[in-house]
This record gives C-alpha cells, sequence and structure tokens, in this order.
C-alpha cells in the first residue's frame, strides 16, 4: 500500500501538535531575506494543505502540490479565509511542472527526505530552480542523517478518539522505514486495520548545499528548527535556506 493511502483521513488529527502557526511565523521570517518581494508561494508536498490554507489566510497567493492524491483530496476540503484560494496540482517533486514562476517556495515537515534517490533530490532543486524567480527564496526543512539513525529500533503511538496508529522504525544503510500499523474505529463499533510503510533518506548539510549551488541556487544557509540561529545537535529538524540566481 502507498503511504499515505490510508493515513490521509487521519493525518490532522495524529499530527494536531505541529504547530503550524509558530511555523508559518519562522517562514514569514525566512521570507524577509528574499530579494525579491514574496506574494506568490509555491508550497511543494503540501500533505493535507493546512499550511497552504494558513498562509493563503495571511494575504499569499499559494500553488500546492503533492504526489498523494488522498492527501490533496483532505486539503481541497478545507477552507479558510482567504482572497485568492489555492490552486492544488497533483505532482511529484522531481516532476514539478507548473504554468509561471513563483516568488518563493516551501518544502515543510522533512518532506524531502521522502525522496530516498539522491538523484531525485538534484531534480527536484532543478525544478525549483525552474519556476522560482530570480531573486526568489526557497526555503525547506530536513532530518539529517544522524536524527534518522537515532530513530532504530523505536516504537511510537499516536491515537484519538477514533484512531490509533502505532509505527516502529528500522535505520538501515542510511533510510529509515516506518511501519505503520493503523485501527480505526467503524461505524458499527469495531476496529479496521490497515498498514502503511513509509521510507526517508537522511542527506547531510554538505549534499544538500552542493545540489543547491548545482542548481543554481546562492546564498545557502542553514538554521535551527524554528529559530534564526545556527543548528544545534540533536534538533528534529533543520531548515534550508537559499536564493534562486
Amino acid at each position: 500500500m502507498s503511504s499515505y493511502q490510508q493515513l490521509a483521513g487521519a493525518y490532522d488529527e495524529l499530527t494536531w501538535d505541529v504547530g503550524y502557526e509558530k511555523r508559518a511565523d519562522f517562514l514569514e521570517k525566512l521570507f524577509r531575506r528574499s530579494r525579491i518581494p514574496v506574494h506568490t508561494v509555491l508550497d511543494l508536498a503540501c500533505g493535507t494543505g493546512s499550511m497552504t490554507w494558513l498562509l493563503a489566510g495571511r494575504g499569499y497567493e499559494l500553488i500546492a502540490v503533492d504526489g498523494s492524491q488522498e492527501m490533496l483530496a483532505a486539503a481541497r476540503e478545507k477552507s479558510a479565509p482567504a482572497e485568492v484560494p489555492p490552486l492544488f496540482l497533483h505532482q511529484s517533486m522531481p516532476r514539478l511542472d507548473l504554468y509561471g514562476t513563483v516568488d518563493a517556495a516551501i518544502c515543510c515537515l522533512d518532506s524531502l527526505n521522502y525522496l530516498t534517490n539522491p538523484r531525485d533530490v538534484q531534480r527536484t532543486f532543478q525544478r525549483l530552480h525552474l519556476f522560482i524567480s530570480p531573486g526568489g527564496l526557497l526555503a525547506f526543512d530536513v532530518r539529517l542523517p544522524e536524527r534518522l539513525a537515532a530513530l532504530d529500533g523505536q516504537v511510537f503511538l499516536d491515537e484519538t478518539e477514533d484512531t490509533y496508529c502505532v509505527w516502529r522504525t528500522e535505520y538501515r544503510r542510511g533510510l529509515c522505514t516506518y511501519y505503520m500499523d493503523l485501527f480505526t474505529l467503524a461505524e458499527d463499533g469495531s476496529w479496521d486495520r490497515s498498514f502503511e510503510l513509509h521510507r526517508q533518506r537522511g542527506y547531510s548539510v554538505e549534499q544538500l548545499t552542493r545540489w543547491l549551488e548545482e542548481a543554481g541556487f546562492a546564498d545557502v544557509r542553514t538554521w535551527g528548527d524554528g529559530k534564526l540561529r545556527r543548528p544545534v545537535p540533536g534538533e528534529d529538524r533543520v531548515y534550508f535556506t537559499c536564493i534562486r540566481k
């Protein structure tokens, strides 16, 4: 079963503690590093659209892209006060194809780690360079290899009143595999069980910096997890920003 096919329906309830408002505040601080005014934003790997709708409500024009039809369906069902509703597109990251350029692009919650083929990361950076206006900003966060390695052998439980998600992790040869059992409460009181397999690969700061520069980005910088400072060891995520030359 593909990633997020079953999880999409319960994703928002299970990730209630993500803190989208604070992450949006931080992204807006990063937008100020852009060399052009930021009005149009690409939300790459937008998932269920929580960040998309939040930024749209703050006055930005959003194009939101995701590779999961199920996650996009959940995103389209949402609504929020916005002068211009987001445009949602079903595309994979390495095959990004927009109708024009944007002032900034974001990729949140370690979505880039789901590209387990390094070549796909490089292709994604190349496509982003094509569709970000000169002087525009790219901002994304990732989990570094050491953070993914630290998850090896751990078991987690996320639950709501009608959903249980039990997942265990395995780290081998640079890949972190998440084995997820999802239990959802049916109308008759029984529990339906489904299974999903998720994989992420960790990439080093040096690798990502080199690939960004090769794709045509400049002024590559790293930041702490929601902090305007250098990353420190053990942080869950590291943010990158760079400018499209």
